[in-house]
């Protein structure tokens, strides 16, 4: 009897589910007219890419046209990868006629995210962060309480009864793994779970494992040898500058290499790009807080902060206490975290 009151339940539940899927895309289609010609804007990640697809899936054969733009550069060579196994139609936005479509849609943002955003009215916005202030659409769905707007879109897709191809499955599951880094951030809920499993018996899994192991250019592959000379012990502290970088993702790679090394409690990885000075943080989060030490270290001379686990800081590097013939070292590093932390 408790077995059928429970699936009775579920059924109810996942009734009601659907219904709210279906009310939400009847909403969203209303907004559209056959010879509209619509732009999706995003701020380019795997769950915005991904997300942006499913959207123009949506939109298929129910308006003129559908393009997605995005302001941003994609630098990380995961994304690319992604972008070019899939064959992905994205344009950077300075290159689209932006003034002269009918519709604009945002996903996986907010109108106040970008200030090429606010100059624009847009009639819908799909998004999963918290809620900002000073905006309007005809249509906004806003769900913080997802970890990815690519699970959001999978209930689109299945209240329109539309099954996503492999390479929109692909990009939807790869989107939802990033965005809820594996299902171990904590702004989650049932949805996300739901979704992801939908999604697995349709993506080609190898593509997805390819994006997540092409991190690194072979060209890259000397900042591990400088890395590996360069590191210094202190306290179970390692420190690490890389000196000049072409891009601060590989700060991310070599500061996640060792914090995987035994007996390193913190890792502090730097290098600078730019005229800016860029510091990794990293830590278990367990009794230590990367995101205030952060702060407390480098918050002085610029933008510092994070988790309790991963942090970063990004200071200019006038604003640097410099020695040693004006030049940043591993010393350097060294001498302002332990000023601060004994």
């Amino acid at each position: 009897m408790i077995k059928r009151l429970e699936k009775i339940a579920d059924s109810v539940t996942q009734s009601a589910s659907k219904n709210s899927a279906t009310s939400r895309l009847q909403g969203f289609w209303d907004i559209f007219d056959r010879d509209d010609e619509v732009l999706i804007l995003i701020s380019a990640d795997p769950d915005a890419i991904a997300s942006a697809m499913a959207v123009k899936r949506l939109l298929s054969y129910r308006v003129q046209s559908v393009a997605i733009g995005y302001p941003n550069e994609i630098r990380r060579l995961n994304n690319i990868t992604m972008v070019e196994r899939l064959k992905i139609p994205l344009e950077r936005m300075h290159t689209l006629p932006v003034k002269d479509y009918s519709k604009y849609i945002l996903v996986d943002s907010q109108p106040n995210h970008q200030p090429c955003f606010e100059k624009i009215e847009f009639d819908a916005v799909i998004d999963h962060h918290p809620v900002t202030k000073g905006w309007d659409a005809k249509f906004i769905d806003i769900r913080p309480e997802y970890g990815a707007v690519a699970s959001m879109m999978v209930e689109y897709l299945r209240a329109a009864n539309i099954k996503p191809s492999v390479a929109l499955a692909t990009a939807l599951f790869y989107g939802i793994k990033v965005d809820t880094q594996n299902f171990q951030k904590k702004n989650m809920q049932a949805g996300d779970g739901i979704s992801f499993r939908y999604l697995f018996n349709i993506a080609n899994l190898n593509l997805v494992r390819k994006f997540e192991l092409t991190e690194l250019r072979r060209s890259e592959l000397k900042y591990f040898r400088i890395a590996l000379n360069e590191v210094k012990s202190r306290k179970e502290r390692a420190y690490v500058h890389l000196g000049k970088v072409g891009t601060p993702d590989i700060l991310v790679i070599i500061a996640d290499f060792f914090n995987h090394v035994d007996k390193f409690d913190w890792v502090i990885v730097s290098g600078v790009y730019g005229e800016k000075l860029v510091v990794i943080f990293r830590c278990d989060g367990y009794r230590k807080n990367a995101g205030k030490l952060a702060q407390k270290t480098f918050g002085e001379y610029g933008p510092a902060g994070g988790h309790k686990e991963a942090a970063r800081a990004e200071v200019p590097l006038k604003n640097l206490p410099l020695r040693e013939n004006h030049e940043f070292t591993t010393n350097s590093l060294i001498r302002i975290i332990t000023r601060h932390v004994k």
